[in-house]
């Protein structure tokens, strides 16, 4: 199978839980030059009026500056995994399957289909784990 799995940073920002937080946000950095390739954004269920968001990448002075700015940090919580490739039916299946088989714990997984192609974001507990989640998609 060819695949394109590397490893990504993420940077994650706590906003306010209202109407246009998060279109600010995502303005501050369209502004600053960014192009997202991820973007998650969700409730905070365990405090009250706050969301946080997700994104990668980030690149340059101008970008990470603008970031800073709006609140996002270099999360040292979640070791993220992307990978690309021609989709075929059950491949969520079967990557997670080989992550499993390598005792490795899940702590997220979002993928999405474009037309022939998937792309997939996994989140993993430590370095270490996502070095070995690494390797095991490098080999598939």
């Amino acid at each position: 199978m060819n695949l394109i799995v590397e490893r990504v940073e993420v940077w994650a920002a706590r906003i306010e839980d209202k109407p246009g937080s998060l279109a600010n946000i995502l303005t501050g950095l369209r502004e600053a030059g960014a192009d997202l390739n991820f973007i998650l954004a969700r409730r905070e269920p365990d405090q009250p009026d706050q969301s946080v968001v997700y994104i990668t990448p980030l690149t340059g002075d101008a970008e990470l500056e603008a970031a800073a700015i709006l609140g996002f940090n270099l999360t040292a919580r979640v070791h993220s995994i992307r990978v690309e490739g021609q989709n075929q039916p059950g491949m969520a299946a079967q990557l997670a399957a080989q992550l499993a088989a390598a005792g490795l714990n899940l702590r997220g997984f979002s993928a999405a289909v474009l037309g022939t192609q998937f792309i997939l974001y996994i989140g993993l507990d430590s370095a270490e784990d996502a070095a070995k989640a690494l390797t095991v998609l490098q080999a598939v």
